[in-house]
């Protein structure tokens, strides 16, 4: 990656559709004036991989190193003990330490495609995890010399926490603390890294607040907060989701052709939107293909799977992703790259219903599921329609890869291994 830097971070957060909301929009843009800059996003080990959902995020930190700052990327191993309450309307499973530990280790694997931990200049990106000044904190310490900043009725009034209790929904005093507890990782960056920014999306909007009041009410320092939009598709669906559930970021849990897959396949009216937003491309550029009609807006749609794909899984996995999807859609062939369930004789014994081998090969969540599939004619296999249910495979069926099809889009591969 190389950089360029210069004082233009928020101009390029709104002309690309980042910005939702800043505290201060020009003492901002003044202070990364002054020189390299670091700014922080949390993420929360939830899960062993982000997905699409944060994507916007790890761009922002993208070209917040891009325009010559410091972006760190700070792990929740102390918050996800805890669990964020904002806007769900339940309480978060708790995760013991272990799971904890190993969803970071996931988590950490995407960030080197997008931010340079390994550079020499001085907008080297920093990886932390809170659980460093987290685990340790004196209880009765805490809540005298940071609890005793914040007003609990001013906590109740945020909406992240407001909405649960309209809905007469149970929050519990640990979710509760979660707001101090980010608050208080904000104070701490600042005290030792000298981090002037915390992103995030615009439902952190009260958190943020938070940790800009408390820095200052502690440290007497001014420090800065910056939303993105909370992204839905143009049909109204939440960024991050597809048909067959999460669409995760870590290739061993999306393989890169359905990462490409999920971008092509992506709504006419959110094309230009979503190459400014996940792409480096320029303005213009994104400006041209997002007003592209017709056939010519699926030329665009290849472009943005190509140019996101290329940023998260590298430009061999871009063009191979492409590659089978011509060879699937245009030439009718099975492609080198599909998702594909290998069987064993011993998985396949004396014969397997093709209900099962739908579900198996993730085209189907369930049985209830590829059977209306079928019947409602939207499975194929090997390209011809599908409508026995009760089909059985067998060695002979499956001695040489079968391709099923649930619609247009959506194809494996059945093959069986020795």
């Amino acid at each position: 990656m190389t950089y360029h830097p210069k004082s233009d971070f928020v101009a390029v957060m709104m002309e690309r559709g980042f910005l939702a909301d800043c505290t201060d929009y020009q003492g901002l843009d003044e202070a990364l004036m002054q020189g390299v800059k670091p700014a922080y996003i949390g993420f929360d080990a939830t899960a062993k991989s982000l997905h699409v959902g944060s994507l916007i995020q790890i761009m922002m930190l993208r070209w917040f190193q891009k325009t010559g700052h410091q972006p760190i990327t700070l792990m929740g191993g102390g918050t996800t003990k805890v669990g964020d309450p904002s806007f769900r309307a339940d309480e978060r499973p708790l995760l013991d330490e272990a799971a904890i530990n190993a969803n970071i280790a996931g988590i950490k694997k995407v960030f080197a495609a997008y931010i340079d931990y390994d550079t020499d200049a001085p907008n080297k990106a920093l990886m932390l995890n809170n659980a460093e000044w987290l685990d340790d904190l004196n209880y009765l310490e805490f809540l005298r010399d940071i609890g005793r900043h914040f007003s609990v009725n001013r906590m109740l009034s945020f909406e992240s926490v407001k909405s649960r209790l309209d809905r007469e929904q149970s929050l519990s005093f640990l979710e509760f603390n979660y707001m101090i507890l980010q608050a208080y990782d904000f104070l701490e960056l600042n005290r030792r890294y000298g981090c002037i920014l915390q992103m995030g999306g615009s439902d952190q909007w009260g958190n943020i607040v938070n940790g800009i009041d408390l820095t200052r009410r502690v440290l007497d320092n001014s420090i800065f907060g910056l939303t993105s939009p909370l992204l839905t598709t143009s049909d109204g669906k939440k960024m991050g989701k597809s048909q067959d559930g999460a669409v995760w970021l870590n290739p061993d849990m999306r393989s890169p052709y359905e990462f490409w897959q999920f971008w092509r396949n992506t709504t006419d009216a959110d094309v230009g939107r979503f190459l400014k937003l996940y792409t480096e491309l320029p303005i213009d550029e994104c400006e041209r293909l997002g007003a592209l009609a017709g056939s010519e807006i699926n030329d665009a749609k290849i472009v943005l799977a190509n140019e996101v794909t290329k940023l998260c899984h590298g430009a061999e996995a871009a063009l191979a992703a492409e590659a089978t999807s011509r060879e699937v859609f245009e030439k009718g062939g099975v492609g080198d790259d599909l998702p594909t369930l290998s069987l064993s004789p011993a998985d396949l014994g004396d014969g397997i219903s093709i209900v099962q081998l739908i579900v198996k090969s993730g085209l189907a969540k369930s049985g209830k599921e590829a059977k209306r599939l079928i019947s409602e004619n939207g499975a194929k296999i090997d390209d011809q329609p599908l409508t026995d249910a009760g089909l059985m495979l067998d060695a002979g069926a499956l001695s040489s890869p079968i391709k099923l099809s649930a619609g247009k889009k959506r194809h494996a591969l059945v093959q069986l291994t020795d």
